[in-house]
């Protein structure tokens, strides 16, 4: 079988590309299946490695773990516990989440595009997270894109984007979106060559959300990823970096199926205390924050209220360290209580109504415990300085950061939770 992005070979690394790709909300089981059709996936594993399963950080949802992966640290140390920064508002609700702050506001961490960027290589990001204006990326096509960005008025040029699709980009469905950020990343790759790409899909995590993991539909989109990363490769090759390039694909977490929502808020209301405490769902989990002038009675009166809803597991302070989760006396934006979802639950934002009503349809959902194999990740590497045909059974994402580090030439802190993972590079 012919190489898909040249051989196992050993590269200086500054003449060495690493391209990071992340298919989010995509489940180590789904890989171990062999009915998944993603062939392209399996090519990148029979020719370099894999591990078995990726274990997430808590919260297992999408900008913790993303930011993770390019720290080497959880939650607890870059900052990360929902998609955004929480802020404290000085009214009620108490909390807002804010996505769109500049990623040195967010990000407490350093992460391996810092360190790549002030060592003198090239950055790029296609749809990253906690990333807005970070001033260590060379190139970048946004979540959102602008029309006066540098790589959106390229592809307009050559006639890979119109303004019109700029203009409308939050209105196109997941997949037409998908496409896009695919084309951005293969203009900044031929275009540009960076010596890091970061570059992240989202249509299996919403599919996953729509219809639940197991679907016909989720099926298909794993498909349709296994294409768009196949396209990136044909990228690579058409570019020259194919003998230099390593690929290393991830996923963010996996996905549970949804049966039941859990209302808290409304929870809060029948136990008499609406306007002392609130409640802010994320699927699998939920922060719960209290004023802080009754703060005592009212987390106590909240804990065993709450622990004693069917599917609620009900987490205090004592536990935050363990879960990975911060130390509210030292991070504002961490809650009271933390609440996880059990099997077949989930925690839903609706207003008023049941506590506990039973979906329609099955679903899907993350957030859960990091120590529930549902939540696990993908990991695959292949290309130059990688092992072929290796397979390692569990890492954590916290360990790629340091990975990449170590395929060009750099080191992450020595102070990270993760480790380089040596077995499975060229020695």
């Amino acid at each position: 079988m012919a190489s898909i992005i040249g051989p196992a070979a050993q590269v200086q690394p500054a003449h060495r590309t690493v391209v990071v790709i992340s298919l989010d909300g995509f489940p180590a089981y789904a890989l171990e299946d062999p009915k998944t059709p993603v062939p392209t996936l399996r090519r990148l594993i029979i020719q370099g490695a894999m591990a078995r399963r990726m274990i997430t950080v808590n919260p297992t949802v999408t900008w913790p773990n993303h930011t993770a992966i390019v720290t080497g640290v959880g939650a607890s140390r870059h900052g990360l516990i929902v998609n955004g920064a929480l802020t404290r508002t000085g009214a009620w609700p108490p909390i807002k989440v804010e996505p769109w702050l500049p990623k040195e506001k967010m990000v407490h961490a350093p992460t391996v595009y810092d360190l790549a960027y002030r060592a003198g290589l090239t950055t790029a990001q296609v749809d990253w997270v906690a990333i807005k204006s970070a001033p260590t990326i060379t190139w970048e096509f946004p979540e959102v894109p602008a029309a006066d960005g540098a790589i959106e008025r390229e592809m307009v040029a050559r006639g890979l984007l119109d303004n019109d699709s700029i203009q409308q980009f939050g209105k196109l469905n997941i997949l037409r979106r998908d496409e896009i950020w695919t084309d951005a990343a293969i203009d900044i790759i031929r275009e540009h060559k960076p010596n890091l790409l970061l570059f992240h899909l989202l249509s299996l995590d919403s599919v996953h959300h729509t219809y639940g993991p197991g679907s016909l539909a989720a099926t298909a989109a794993m498909a349709f990823l296994d294409g768009c990363v196949a396209r990136l490769l044909d990228a690579v090759r058409s570019a020259g970096l194919e003998n230099q390039t390593t690929l290393i694909v991830v996923s963010d977490h996996g996905f549970k199926q949804v049966k039941n929502q859990i209302n808290i808020n409304a929870a809060i209301a029948e136990a008499g205390l609406s306007g002392k405490a609130y409640a802010l769902p994320e699927g699998g989990f939920a922060l719960i924050y209290v004023k802080p002038e009754d703060a005592p009675e009212t987390v106590k009166a909240l804990h065993n209220t709450l622990a004693s809803i069917e599917g609620v597991e009900v987490a205090g302070p004592e536990r935050y360290a363990a879960l990975g989760l911060p130390d509210p006396a030292k991070d504002q934006q961490m809650a009271d209580l933390f609440l996880f979802a059990k099997p077949g639950f989930s925690f839903a934002a609706t207003k008023g109504g049941a506590v506990s009503v039973q979906v329609v349809s099955t679903s899907g959902s993350h957030g859960y415990v990091n120590s529930d194999p549902e939540m696990d990740a993908i990991f695959i590497a292949s290309g130059a300085g990688i092992r072929a045909n290796y397979v390692t059974e569990r890492v954590r994402n916290t360990d790629v950061a340091p990975t990449i580090a170590a395929l060009l030439g750099l080191r992450m802190p020595t102070d990270i939770q993760g480790r380089v993972i040596s077995e499975i590079l060229l020695k």
